[in-house]
């Protein structure tokens, strides 16, 4: 899997909701800007939080929640959420550059 680097993420996250699907059920993520972002989980859970790029990744401190380092890679079939651990945890199944999904602006 090859691991996205800080410039492309720095064009596909800020400004950008991520759909993902998360084993059968959707999550949204909202990456309002370049250190503000909002995510809603299937359960109806909802963050907001701060969010910093790293060279091969971003780390996710949500206000209401826990704080979180991610990296995105590219497989065969789309490209990944991996956890810190190296485990893929969604699958990116969109991207609309705006607030598509109306999330709260908290």
């Amino acid at each position: 899997m090859k691991i996205l680097e800080r410039d492309t993420l720095e064009a596909m996250l800020p400004g950008a909701t991520h759909r993902l699907d998360m084993g059968g059920v959707e999550a949204v993520i909202y990456y309002e800007d370049a250190s503000r972002a909002h995510m809603l989980l299937p359960e109806g859970k909802s963050y907001s939080g701060d969010w910093r790029l790293h060279d091969d990744g971003y780390t996710v401190d949500w206000t209401n929640g826990p704080s979180a380092r991610w990296k995105l890679g590219r497989a065969e079939d789309g490209i990944h959420y991996i956890d810190a651990e190296g485990t893929s945890r969604a699958r990116l199944t969109g991207i609309d550059y705006s607030n598509a999904a109306g999330l709260p602006k908290a």
